[in-house]
């Protein structure tokens, strides 16, 4: 029987060592994939949770504010969904890079914003070609698991795997989507981190399209802050 040259049993012995490199990344990838969807789906129960826990007590103040002859005043809203309603034409300098700071470089793009006395002034100088609001908890999830991207090396990935999330912002404790999506909606310490992750959403023009977009949404126009009333808006642009 003919003996088996030395450099094919070197390259065997290469090849199976390989081969069993292989097999345990793809184990240890498998558990760290288990693991994470684990947590992932602990975090989501937990937020839900808090989530039935503001809504109840939101409800028994209310009645208890009513029950005593007053009106309940529910706290400012802390975040705002910005979008993009009208073109280039006709905007000045300032308006333009206010836009571009917001990243609302295109018609119909959509972005959250932290709200404070710096981006308020930010959103009344750029009125006339925005629509924004208060969302709800809703439609921020819709919005980031419909039409979510994360941005990854300068590139819009789909947000199609929670690893994406925790590669990206994981040294931030945010690890999946849910905890993405609560950080926005709660204005964590790390909003900024997680709003940036996002890619400018990219929504479509509602059926009928968007009429007396020159007018304010107080004179029946669509510019402007129109409140809670944003999320009949964004719901027609998913």
């Amino acid at each position: 029987m003919p003996s088996v040259p030395e450099g094919v049993m070197k390259k065997r012995a290469t090849a199976a060592k390989v081969d069993g490199y292989r097999a345990a990344a793809a184990t240890k990838r498998a558990a760290d994939d288990k693991k994470r969807q684990e947590e992932a789906f602990k975090r989501a129960e937990k937020y839900l949770n808090e989530a039935k826990s503001a809504e109840g007590d939101l409800l028994r103040l209310k009645r208890e504010a009513k029950a005593a002859g007053d009106a309940y005043v529910e706290p400012e809203a802390r975040v705002a969904i910005v979008v993009r309603i009208r073109g280039i034409i006709g905007v000045g300098p300032k308006q333009r890079k206010i836009l571009q700071l917001l990243r609302l470089r295109q018609i119909n793009n959509a972005v959250f914003v932290k709200l404070n006395k710096a981006t308020v002034n930010m959103l009344r100088l750029v009125e006339p070609y925005i629509a924004y609001g208060y969302p709800s908890l809703k439609t921020v999830k819709n919005l980031v698991y419909k039409r979510g991207f994360g941005k990854i090396n300068r590139q819009r990935i789909p947000l199609s795997d929670n690893a994406i999330v925790d590669k990206a912002l994981g040294r931030h404790d945010l690890v999946c989507v849910e905890d993405v999506i609560h950080e926005i909606a709660t204005v964590g310490p790390h909003f900024k981190e997680a709003s940036n992750f996002l890619w400018p959403f990219k929504l479509s023009n509602p059926v009928g399209g968007l009429k007396r977009k020159l007018f304010h949404f107080n004179e029946g126009g669509q510019a402007g802050n129109r409140g809670v009333a944003i999320d009949a808006l964004i719901a027609k642009m998913l």
